[in-house]
């Protein structure tokens, strides 16, 4: 993020008033440059105060995207609009629009075009200067979500040179559903039948798709006096999106958003990792040394990715199976029940997985490669069959998964802080991210991004007063 420098506050009255850059917002002006009405309003005042740390010089000038031409509105200012209805907790663009048509100064100190007066400007001058409605809901649309995240990357490079080498070492991820806004996510709204078939797509979104949020197992009902029946698996669907986050903690100061991705619901969890670590492994340079997430990511290739023989760095993730154990001999090979070597027999590679990886096939070492008379000394019952097998990834991470000392005060501490990325989405959740009034992917994305701005905003404001 680059430091702004604002004009001097000294200014005597037969100087020129000094020009900013098309893209850069007004209220970058020292305050003695500022109209007397934008100077005496306290929301706006607050709200500049709040967006300074806002990389407005990254932004290009406009983003002109009607073919038959439209009014040269700085980008800065629609993205501030947008910020301020996150802010203010406006729930529509018509809210949004009113609130800005009650306070003029917030367009004139964020770059709309109203007259270059040091008087309040007339009702008349304020509604040719505000965009309609529905200009601000499709521009939400329109606008490239890459220039939003490279908002939210200045963020992070500003923190990173403010806070130290150790900033975002340890790292939090999780992802946080999206319910679309549909007829059919609504129980009391009839749906004749395939509330949830993911073939007919909901006609109020035509982006969204259809997911599980969490699944739980319920025993079938029977007659009084009778045993309970089977445990059925029951799973809460919704039409709609999610978002994923990587998160770390600062003590003493707060949580911030590092990496942010929004997909349909129909992706895995898994889907979020690699295009979410390779975003904070660019904005801060290095690569994180620390993860914690929930079982969900218990996956051979995070713990492959957090392993280094030059540190001491490992994913603290749950086992996926915690009633499942497996122990390994020192050349890495799995032991079975009876703590023999299981032999390789062979490999594979997996081309059906999120990753591909060489995959082997371990077989009992008394029958491979040719039987040596021995009997398993534990009579397994599946000795009579060729004794035990096992397929399995041959990657390191495959054996860290279980070698993990989950018991240990490193894993603990590490794993304890899993709760950021929790309060991340509380806030985003107070912010209005789970059920957003929107009608599409793209807006849905970009209000996304902006969420996560603005809660890096609030805490950078709020706890890092040292601003350059």
């Amino acid at each position: 993020m680059s430091n702004h420098t604002k004009f001097p506050r000294f200014w005597k009255p037969w100087q020129a008033v000094p020009t900013l850059p098309a893209h850069l917002p007004r209220f970058l002006l020292a305050s003695a440059y500022q109209p007397r009405y934008v100077r005496q309003c306290a929301t706006t005042q607050r709200l500049c105060q709040q967006f300074e740390w806002v990389a407005w010089d990254v932004l290009p000038c406009s983003l002109t995207l009607n073919e038959r031409g439209e009014r040269t509105i700085p980008l800065a200012a629609y993205i501030a609009a947008y910020l301020i209805k996150l802010e203010e907790q406006l729930p529509t663009f018509g809210k949004l629009r009113q609130f800005l048509r009650q306070h003029p100064a917030l367009l004139w100190a964020f770059g709309f075009p109203l007259p270059q007066l040091r008087r309040l400007p007339t009702a008349e001058e304020i509604e040719r200067a505000l965009p309609s409605q529905q200009h601000f809901s499709r521009k939400l649309s329109r606008l490239p979500n890459e220039i939003l995240q490279s908002l939210l990357a200045e963020q992070v490079i500003a923190l990173k040179a403010q806070l130290g080498p150790s900033f975002g070492q340890v790292v939090s991820l999780d992802t946080k559903h999206i319910i679309a806004w549909v007829k059919e996510n609504n129980p009391k709204t009839f749906i004749k039948k395939g509330r949830f078939d993911k073939i007919k797509q909901p006609a109020g979104d035509a982006d969204c798709k259809v997911g599980c949020k969490r699944t739980h197992n319920r025993t079938t009902p029977t007659k009084q006096g009778q045993p309970a029946g089977e445990k059925v698996s029951i799973g809460e669907y919704y039409w709609g999106y999610a978002s994923g986050v990587i998160a770390t903690k600062v003590a003493e100061v707060g949580e911030f958003v590092l990496a942010e991705l929004t997909q349909t619901f129909d992706h895995g969890d898994l889907t979020y990792f690699f295009p979410l670590i390779t975003q904070v492994e660019a904005r801060l340079g290095t690569r994180p040394r620390f993860l914690t997430a929930d079982a969900a990511f218990d996956a051979f290739y995070l713990h492959d990715y957090f392993h280094s023989v030059e540190h001491d760095g490992f994913a603290a993730i749950p086992l996926r199976k915690m009633n499942v154990t497996r122990l390994f001999s020192q050349d890495g090979l799995p032991l079975c029940e009876a703590d023999l070597p299981l032999a390789l027999k062979g490999t594979f590679v997996n081309k059906t997985s999120l990753v591909q990886h060489r995959r082997g096939r371990f077989v009992c070492p008394l029958l491979h490669p040719q039987p040596n008379g021995q009997t398993c000394p534990i009579n397994h019952p599946k000795w009579p069959t060729g004794g035990c097998k096992l397929v399995m990834p041959t990657a390191k991470g495959a054996r860290l998964r279980y070698q993990l000392d989950r018991e240990s005060e490193a894993y603990k501490q590490i794993y304890n802080q899993r709760t950021a990325v929790e309060r991340i989405f509380s806030q985003a959740k107070a912010l209005g991210i789970e059920r957003p009034k929107l009608r599409n992917r793209a807006a849905i994305t970009n209000i996304n991004t902006l969420t996560y701005i603005l809660i890096n905003l609030r805490t950078m404001s709020r706890a890092l007063p040292f601003k350059q």
